[in-house]
């Protein structure tokens, strides 16, 4: 079997190191405590004193080469330890691959149930492993933009109120919404990119999207009460009788979003852009539009004139009048 270089250098590195361990451990105790000489005990004239100095100065040799023993014993244990430990953290990254692997063999299946599996264990690794949670948002997003694409059509004539909730019509993503919705924060991951998908009547309270890009969506009569959409991009999305009770849209871009009777009690749209949106919502005049931009375009319900907009802190840039209707 032939040796390959770098094992030899191993091997050589080994030996070299082992004979500096032994020449320390045999010479260094007698480098520091020599042994004493006639010379230096020269002034002691009691035989018996220059015995028990003789022997303090071995015992002091003996006493270091111990503790040289012990320290290099103790920096062995810590190798075999982090040798161990980086085995440890090589088989978890070996099973997370794996995992990884037969999740998203599962997100192909033609079976509802057995994508609904494989949607949960790819959240139980993004829980998991800090490091691939970019790439489950990133694998998530994309399964559902494959699974429920939307034209990115405007919003046109009634909202559908018999087309059943998402976890009836497709478990899969509204699953995968789940886990999107709660993943744990990602570090260096790109913003979560859900553009025209078709989230009508899906469940998503208290879910946590910032700065979801959510462009020419439909969430129409969906759920998300308490839901965190701060800073989202959310330009031209249907979100007509959607539930944003107490939901968060701070910073959020609605430019023609339509938000036609949309429940907004309590939600937050403070420093929102909100140009060319329909804001014919149902609650409005509790909900939070300090710093809210608004311009001509803008629709609002009746009794919502300038001098109101004003006083509720909204930002009109425009010329003649706020669009209310």
């Amino acid at each position: 079997m032939r040796v390959r270089p770098h094992a030899w250098l191993v091997v050589t590195a080994l030996v070299v190191l082992v004979a500096v361990l032994v020449v320390v451990i045999v010479l260094g105790p007698l480098w520091l405590y020599p042994p004493l000489s006639s010379a230096s005990l020269a002034g002691v004239a009691d035989p018996k004193a220059r015995i028990e100095l003789q022997q303090a100065q071995s015992q002091l040799q003996n006493n270091t080469r111990g503790l040289l023993l012990q320290t290099i014993g103790g920096i062995v244990v810590l190798a075999g330890l982090a040798a161990t430990w980086r085995q440890v953290m090589i088989a978890r990254d070996g099973q997370i691959t794996d995992r990884i692997g037969r999740a998203v063999e599962q997100l192909g299946s033609d079976k509802v149930d057995v994508r609904v599996g494989g949607v949960y264990a790819l959240g139980r690794v993004a829980n998991n492993s800090g490091p691939d949670r970019p790439t489950v948002q990133y694998m998530l997003g994309a399964f559902v933009r494959g699974h429920a694409p939307w034209d990115g059509r405007a919003p046109g004539g009634d909202v559908d109120r018999d087309l059943p909730w998402m976890y009836v019509r497709a478990p899969d993503v509204q699953a995968a919404m789940n886990v999107l919705g709660r993943r744990p924060r990602a570090r260096g991951a790109w913003r979560l990119y859900l553009s025209r998908v078709d989230l009508r009547s899906t469940a998503l309270d208290g879910v946590r999207l910032t700065e979801v890009i959510m462009r020419r969506a439909t969430l129409a009569r969906a759920e998300l009460s308490g839901a965190r959409l701060d800073g989202g991009d959310l330009k031209g999305t249907d979100l007509r009788q959607a539930s944003l009770v107490g939901a968060s849209l701070a910073g959020a871009v609605l430019v023609e979003a339509c938000l036609r009777d949309a429940d907004l009690h309590r939600a937050d749209l403070r420093g929102a852009d909100l140009r060319g949106a329909d804001l014919r919502a149902r609650r409005l005049e509790s909900a939070l539009l300090t710093g809210a931009r608004a311009d001509d375009s803008t629709v609002w319900p009746a009794g919502f004139d300038a001098g109101r907009l004003r006083d509720l802190g909204v930002d009109v840039n425009s010329s003649g009048g706020t669009g209310s209707q």
